[in-house]
């Protein structure tokens, strides 16, 4: 069967400033967080690889926009490097080797008919900014992020319309100060949660500033919710379900969408004591500068259950105090990357949107199939038959459209990625793209399989999607 595209559905692809662009016309004392962490820990990275060339879209931005228009993208998600942004990150001087860079990115796009959509913050914290005033813990970081902000739309919000403060607010902390698995790997719950605030609160200001400004566009921000279910439909496991919901999805939906955070979130973090510090001015400014829209990136399920054991008490405190992890029987698996495959999540979320936050406009801005050894699907001429990566797109461009026709006001679907490129840790491990490139050969590009697929639907407007099997 054929489900029909909407008109003006965004079919598009995303990445991001520093898992592309490489390290080339980057000057001293330009490095982001991610660069400094590969720069200390480089046996962590997959066989070496990391930020310093990724795809070297800085020189070769153009080969990648040619394929972009050969595949007929409505647009192309990415970010600005704000670590690249400046050369002194307090005085706000301009790079403007990197200002033109980005200004020729723009007009590339737009020559080639695909629209951009830019992200302010896309894990780059300036390392000068985490050494000084320990990144997002300090409200100066925040003043520091909407000056930044300010001279970006002036320069080019004359073209682009789309902007996002952050990708996956949550994650750089997640991953660093509430799990310590990540450079410079510091547990401390309490940072976590502030880092948590002011990502909201540097957010709502940039909001209140796109808006005062009167620019011809929208500003939102990608969040990566965990869909998440319960084991089963005891009132222990949906307990633990809201637990997780809580600490992880509506630390910032709630807040940047209804403009007020959870009154239980606020007890939880009294009981635990680690309650951010903040004021009734900045709860007012997060109140009255909520989200145009948002980017929603989806992936896999959460699925939890009750705790089994008692917490150890000498352990700091950590969500997972509600909750344990819980593995569904028979789940399908993306092994390459180690996470379930279940589409359901887009309609679900879809709904949640719908009911739960005044039916708000989204775009899916990421979900993807990332795949170990892909060179072991390449036919005689060298192209990748990546048919699993048609199936995964299918089934979730699928439930999205599904959503649509159910009322949940989605906009559109970007793939993750456009070409394969950099992942923390993961590097080139697992590729995601529609676009091959070649480690081997000079990274040189080459459309997958799926490229061309996704061309065809594209330009056909409409998805082939396969029919229910019958029950065996």
């Amino acid at each position: 069967m054929f489900k029909t595209i909407p008109d003006n559905f965004i079919i598009g692809a995303a990445s991001s400033a520093w898992q592309t662009e490489g390290w080339k016309g980057k000057k001293e004392g330009q490095d982001s967080y991610l660069d400094t962490w590969y720069k200390n820990e480089r046996h962590v990275w997959h066989e070496g690889y990391g930020p310093g060339v990724a795809t070297n879209f800085y020189e070769r931005y153009g080969e990648d926009v040619a394929y972009m228009k050969e595949i007929g993208l409505t647009h192309y998600r990415t970010s600005i490097n704000w670590a690249r942004f400046f050369t002194d990150y307090e005085t706000f001087e301009v790079d403007e080797d990197y200002a033109q860079h980005i200004d020729n990115v723009i007009n590339a796009l737009i020559e080639a008919g695909v629209e951009p959509i830019l992200c302010l913050e896309h894990y780059e914290l300036p390392t000068a900014l985490q050494e000084k005033y320990d990144g997002w813990s300090s409200k100066k970081v925040v003043e520091l992020f909407v000056g930044y902000a300010e001279i970006v739309f002036e320069r080019y919000a004359d073209r682009v319309k789309q902007w996002f403060t952050f990708n996956e607010p949550i994650v750089i902390q997640t991953r660093v100060y509430l799990d310590a698995i990540r450079y410079p790997h510091e547990q401390n719950t309490k940072k976590w949660m502030q880092w948590n605030h002011h990502k909201v609160l540097a957010t709502a200001k940039v909001v209140e500033l796109y808006h005062r400004k009167n620019y011809d566009g929208e500003i939102g921000i990608v969040l990566n919710p965990e869909v998440t279910y319960p084991r089963s439909s005891s009132q222990a496991d949906k307990k633990a379900a809201e637990m997780y919901d809580l600490f992880y999805n509506r630390v910032f939906l709630d807040p940047l969408v209804k403009g007020a955070y959870p009154e239980e979130l606020f007890l939880k973090m009294a009981e635990h004591d680690i309650t951010f510090d903040y004021t009734q001015e900045e709860l007012d400014i997060i109140r009255e500068n909520t989200v145009d829209y948002l980017g929603v990136n989806l992936y896999f399920p959460h699925r939890v259950q009750a705790p089994k054991y008692k917490w150890n008490e000498n352990t700091p405190f950590h969500p997972s105090y509600y909750f344990d992890s819980f593995e569904l029987p028979g789940r399908r698996m993306n092994k390459s990357r180690g996470w379930e495959i279940y589409p359901q999540i887009v309609y679900d979320m879809g709904m949640r949107l719908k009911e739960e936050y005044g039916n708000i406009p989204w775009i899916l801005t990421e979900n993807g199939m990332g795949i170990e050894n892909e060179h072991l699907f390449m036919n005689e001429e060298g192209v990748v038959q990546d048919d699993y990566r048609i199936e995964y797109i299918t089934e979730h461009m699928s439930c999205l459209l599904d959503a649509y026709e159910a009322g949940s006001n989605c906009r559109g679907y970007m793939l993750w990625a456009f070409t394969d490129c950099v992942s923390p840790m993961n590097a080139f491990k697992n590729r995601y793209g529609l676009v091959r490139i070649d480690l081997e050969n000079n990274r040189a590009r080459s459309l997958k399989k799926s490229g061309f697929w996704y061309k065809d639907v594209i330009s056909s407007g409409r998805l082939e999607v396969p029919d229910v099997p019958e029950y065996k």
